[in-house]
């Protein structure tokens, strides 16, 4: 059975709600996939970024055999031998008192939204069913309707209303915005460090040291989404660390289970996520001891191959090579480690043609918001793959 095969059972028994490259992946090694045809490609998404560890990494296939040959689930109404490790591990990683595991990432900051919301009602006083969460213009948390009901993007948007109330939405990147728009009635400010899904947009240098500092004088949790920046993803374990700073909570997901299984966690202190009490959240999936294991085995392949390291020194080998095509097509080229975003002109007819192209060569890229082309591969890349694309890349990019 060819491609077409699979592309027409999708399109005949699917809901349309992603447009996918026409490629269908039917194995993954590493930075490698293989489609039903056998041909291979070089994978520059990393499943949005869940894929830092690789595809298929040894290390995560063996703790979830391991794993599905023991038990899968226990539902949080019983313990078991596996959650106590995975937050111990959580928090030695990254230096927070306490986690509470989810699924989807959205999931994660639907979590962190209610407890920034009980901590604001508890702790602060604010007035029950009055607290604010500021966000930033151009965000994505997810899809859930709570979270769209604060994107900018009128495609997430249209048709889903009522929306929920209880945010502000400022610009991104703009520190002087989220000043005056902190009230008495404001419980949180939540962004990403950087914005992916909007373009790789990066705010200015000491913005996120700024706002932490901010919500510390006005008595505002600070809460950053790093279910995509972070984990290795930008060359730091979070984004955040190019700042300095330390959020009250941070939002993670993806590449927490090195792309094997959901797994999200909201992760922050005592004084914040001890307050949630039994009964008020949960989930039947969330920290079941198959994820718990996967996750263990995740964040030790990030830390003991040093991802991280590798993301800072390839991403900018590979940034600094994008720099120098010089391209009537490419308006900017921008990003942190692995996480690079390649702006096109409008005159160069939309970022789907290249990436279209690009699969033809032999690497998987995926545009975003019309006009960028994300390169995001899995943090094991070496530099001579990365010396086999570029000839490719750079020819893409110099099409007419």
């Amino acid at each position: 059975m060819d491609s077409k095969y699979f592309i027409d059972l999708e399109k005949n028994y699917g809901a349309n709600n992603y447009k996918p490259l026409d490629v269908v992946l039917s194995k993954g090694e590493g930075v490698w996939v293989e489609d039903v045809e056998g041909n291979r490609y070089l994978d520059c998404l990393s499943a949005y970024s869940a894929l830092n560890q690789g595809h298929c990494h040894p290390r995560i296939v063996k703790a979830l055999v391991d794993q599905s040959n023991q038990i899968t689930l226990t539902s949080r109404a019983f313990r078991n031998d596996k959650l106590g490790m995975f937050y111990k591990k959580l928090s030695d990683i990254s230096g927070y008192e306490m986690s509470l595991p989810m699924n989807s990432g959205a999931e994660a900051v639907e979590t962190a939204i209610k407890v920034a919301r009980k901590w604001a009602y508890v702790s602060k006083g604010i007035p029950r069913g009055n607290a604010e969460i500021i966000v930033a213009a151009g965000n994505f948390h997810g899809r859930t309707v709570t979270i769209i009901s604060f994107s900018t993007e009128p495609l997430y948007r249209d048709d889903f209303g009522p929306f929920t109330p209880g945010f502000k939405v400022v610009p991104f990147g703009n520190f002087e915005s989220i000043k005056a728009a902190i009230n008495p009635n404001t419980a949180a400010v939540m962004l990403e460090p950087i914005q992916g899904e909007n373009g790789v947009i990066i705010p200015p240098s000491g913005y996120l040291r700024a706002v932490s500092e901010l919500c510390k004088e006005e008595g505002v949790l600070f809460i950053a989404d790093e279910i995509q920046t972070g984990l290795g993803r930008t060359g730091k374990l979070f984004a955040s660390d190019y700042d300095d700073v330390r959020p009250d909570m941070v939002i993670i997901g993806k590449a927490l289970s090195g792309g094997f299984y959901p797994i999200s966690a909201v992760l922050a202190d005592k004084h914040i996520l001890g307050l949630i009490t039994p009964g008020e959240h949960g989930s039947t999936f969330g920290g079941n001891p198959l994820a718990a294991a996967i996750g263990v085995a995740a964040l030790d392949v990030i830390i003991d191959e040093k991802l991280p390291d590798r993301a800072y020194e390839i991403g900018n080998y590979f940034m600094d090579h994008l720099q120098e095509i010089s391209s009537s097509n490419i308006k900017e080229v921008r990003g942190k480690g692995l996480l690079i975003g390649v702006e096109l002109v409008p005159q160069a007819g939309g970022a789907r043609r290249f990436c279209e192209t690009l699969q033809s060569e032999g690497i998987l890229a995926k545009e975003t918001h019309d006009h960028v082309i994300r390169f995001a591969p899995p943090l094991i890349i070496e530099k001579e793959i990365i010396d086999w694309a570029m000839p490719k890349i750079r020819n893409t990019l110099l099409m007419k």
